[in-house]
């Protein structure tokens, strides 16, 4: 059963309940034998960094491990509470650090990730492999010696195995979505973490996923392929930069800090970008249990099979010093127990492959061509993304998540399905040609935006009724799929600057659906209405808006919090419903509910800025005060104008932002953070930018850098080959020089 990811405002909400836990800790480094520095200072001397002048690191080693090495000091020196953190989470150690809150949430990926397990794999890996973690956590563990006033909240020491557990580059992971904290606790012990969905479900989610274009040869102005890359995560998720070897690696993009691939990016000849899949490859199953002598058993066929028990124990920070939780976890088959329905445990299987993940997540950045890469994605282990490709040869395709398990396709797979029932087996998994995939479409251009890939090429897309249908949970197209059907075919010579432009486009599709069932309400409402009075100016304002984002926009404002009243009112109706926000405007709304909305709108604008004729950009902003992973904004502090909107109005361009409790104007937490426009020809070129900038430092003249840029989609050069860094380097250095 595939289930959304968490947008921004959970992660953000989670991060306040950790940083709610109290003081974070400080450990002791682990003081580093005399073999061990001397390992790490030859492994430093055979590593170059280049501090271009935006801060971004251009990696080089005379090996692939030399530039892991290097690429993973270069990521600590930027933000190294972001690398460990990352960590932490994964291994499930947060409550190391903040305490009983975090128990359930570490319970839940100790479920499924075994440090002893790990090990393991990792003495199993490849030689080349090993060698690489070995360099991961030799970088990391270089960076902390000679950054001896670093002081890390949990890992004092990086060990090779770990990069295992954190192979998944996406935001918000299978396990994070697949499984419940309420059941969980409930399940092991409870009481659950405190809840926060009650106040979550009141604001418009913002939605998960990124975009992905590529454009044809031929319908390119010099007939070279382009690749648009627009990841749509919380700020400040990932860094950006580039790593090269002798050894044939030239990769540049942006990197999850900690880990020791490009996730989404480009190398000389070919270039890749994933976008969140509605692919259904979690599911959970209802096992029928029985007791007997003290053992459990559940049913399977004609079978009763024993439930296999693993000990797990959680550390967590107390006041005192560490206590711990010991927890027995137990599974079947089909995964671990994760809850209870009624009287059955449920269990969830999900893709677990560590060891050819990363194998898969590393050769990607060194495939050259279509051929080349297709052949890293037969190791079936992107899980929870699509992928648009291009490459130098002038190929583009569209590659659908190639991890799905072949089932019964009669079967409800978005649901909890029998576990006792041999029908719900997996039968391997589909190969790429049973999954919805693109080559060079006629069309000459394809896409996603965290939709279906039935419209991925227009008049060229996969038909559905050639898959089974949990290859795809969507039901509809999304707000930002109708904008980009509208705009793909309208330009037949693309550059990258147009390409940009294109992906900036600042129409609204959402409300130019809404919209006129607003003015209709209005205009059937009778003359003797209050509300015909009250509102009269600002429909006026509507009626003449070209549903277009701007700074100077009354329409844009008054639009967003019509909307976004409607969401807090009604969006738990229209989820319940199974509708979208605009379908519910369109077939449910009352014409009172929908102009009473625009009332309420006026007076939140009036109230929280002096009038509801207030610009968008006055509103919508963009600010950095600190790195802490919680946000914190302040409206008496500088910000700048951003027009762009929530990518839930149909924006490709998208920028996430909200009030918080202290402000009246919206920051943004999340949505357009790492941007970049690739043309495929003789050289390859490139132009980026990151949302802020590259150091989590406020110290740091790159702390935000690049704001301006950002906020106007004014994407800079981006220096791939080394003769390019000539005149724009700042710093040039081996690690711990």
């Amino acid at each position: 059963m595939m289930m959304m990811k968490p947008h921004p405002l959970v992660l953000a909400a989670l991060a306040a309940a950790v940083v709610g836990a109290g003081p974070r800790p400080a450990q002791a480094q682990v003081k580093p034998t005399a073999q061990e520095i001397a390992r790490w200072q030859r492994e430093a001397q055979d590593v170059t960094i280049v501090r271009d002048d935006w801060g971004i690191a251009h990696v080089y080693g005379k090996t692939d491990a030399d530039a892991v090495f290097g690429m993973e000091y270069a990521q600590a020196e930027d933000d190294f509470n972001r690398v460990e953190t990352n960590y932490i989470n994964a291994m499930g150690r947060l409550a190391e650090a903040e305490g009983e809150s975090q128990v359930w949430r570490d319970l839940r990926m100790k479920l499924f990730i075994d440090p002893a397990k790990a090990r393991a794999d990792y003495a199993r890996s490849p030689a080349w492999l090993k060698q690489l973690m070995d360099a991961f956590a030799d970088g990391l563990n270089f960076y902390l010696y000679r950054h001896p006033a670093v002081h890390p909240r949990v890992i004092t020491h990086f060990e090779p195995w770990m990069a295992l557990t954190f192979t998944e580059g996406s935001i918000g992971g299978d396990i994070e979505v697949g499984v419940h904290l309420d059941q969980l606790a409930a399940f092991y012990g409870g009481p659950p973490a405190p809840p926060q969905q009650a106040r979550l479900d009141s604001l418009p989610r913002e939605p998960t996923g990124s975009n992905g274009i590529a454009i044809a040869p031929q319908n390119t102005l010099d007939h070279h392929a382009l690749l648009y890359i627009n990841p749509h995560t919380s700020f400040y998720f990932r860094s950006e930069l580039q790593m090269a070897s002798d050894q044939g690696l030239d990769a540049y993009g942006a990197v999850t800090w900690g880990q020791f691939f490009i996730y989404q990016g480009f190398n000389a000849t070919a270039g890749w970008m994933h976008t969140s899949s509605g692919v259904d490859n979690i599911d959970t199953f209802l096992e029928t249990i029985t007791k007997k002598d003290g053992r459990y058993y559940y049913k399977y066929g004609d079978q009763e099979l024993p439930v296999r028990t693993r000990t797990i124990t959680v550390p967590y920070r107390t006041a005192t010093g560490m206590a711990h939780r010991t927890f027995t976890a137990y599974y079947t088959q089909h995964g671990p127990v994760i809850g209870k329905v009624g009287d059955r445990w449920l269990t969830i299987s999900l893709m677990q492959r560590p060891v050819r993940a990363l194998i898969q997540d590393f050769t990607r950045t060194k495939a050259k061509d279509y051929a080349a890469f297709r052949k890293t994605m037969q190791l079936h282990t992107n899980s929870s993304n699509n992928t648009i490709f291009a490459d130098a040869e002038g190929n583009i395709a569209y590659f659908h998540s190639d991890y799905i398990p072949k089932r019964d396709n009669a079967l409800d797979w978005t649901k909890p399905v029998d576990g006792s029932d041999p029908a719900t087996a997996y039968h391997g998994l589909l190969s790429l040609d049973e999954t919805p995939h693109l080559l060079n479409p006629p069309v000459g251009w394809l896409y996603n935006s965290n939709n279906w890939p039935w419209s991925a090429a227009g008049p060229d897309s996969p038909k559905r009724q050639d898959f089974p249908k949990y290859v795809e949970r969507g039901t509809e197209e999304s707000p930002r799929g109708y904008h980009a059907l509208k705009v793909l075919p309208e330009h037949r010579h693309y550059t990258m600057a147009s390409l940009t432009a294109t992906a900036f486009d600042s129409y609204l599709p959402a409300f130019a659906t809404m919209i006129p069932h607003l003015l209709q309400a209005y205009d059937g409402l009778a003359a003797s209405n209050p509300l015909k009075a009250a509102v009269a100016k600002q429909i006026t304002v509507l009626r003449d808006w070209n549903d277009r984002w701007g700074y100077d926009s009354l329409a844009t404002s008054l639009a967003v919090f019509w909307g976004t009243d409607l969401y807090e009112h009604f969006g738990a109706e229209a989820r319940a419903a199974g509708m979208s926000p605009q379908d519910w405007v369109m077939q449910r709304a009352t014409p009172g509910q929908l102009v009473q909305a625009l009332a309420d709108a006026s007076d939140k604008l009036a109230a929280d800025f002096g009038s509801w004729q207030t610009p968008w950009g006055d509103i919508n902003r963009f600010q950095r005060i600190n790195d802490d992973i919680e946000p914190h904004f302040d409206d008496a502090k500088p910000s700048i104008p951003v027009p762009f909107t929530s990518s839930l109005w149909g924006s490709l361009a998208s920028f996430g932002a909200r009030a918080y409790p202290n402000t009246k104007k919206w920051y943004g937490t999340s949505g357009n953070s790492f941007v970049a426009v690739v043309e495929f020809g003789p050289t390859v070129q490139a132009r980026a930018i990151t949302a802020g900038g590259e150091s989590g430092d406020p110290a740091s003249p790159h702390f935000d850098d690049e704001a301006e840029r950002y906020a106007t989609g004014d994407l800079r050069v981006v220096y791939f080959y080394r003769s390019q860094l000539q005149g724009h380097t700042e710093r040039e250095y081996h690690p711990g020089s």
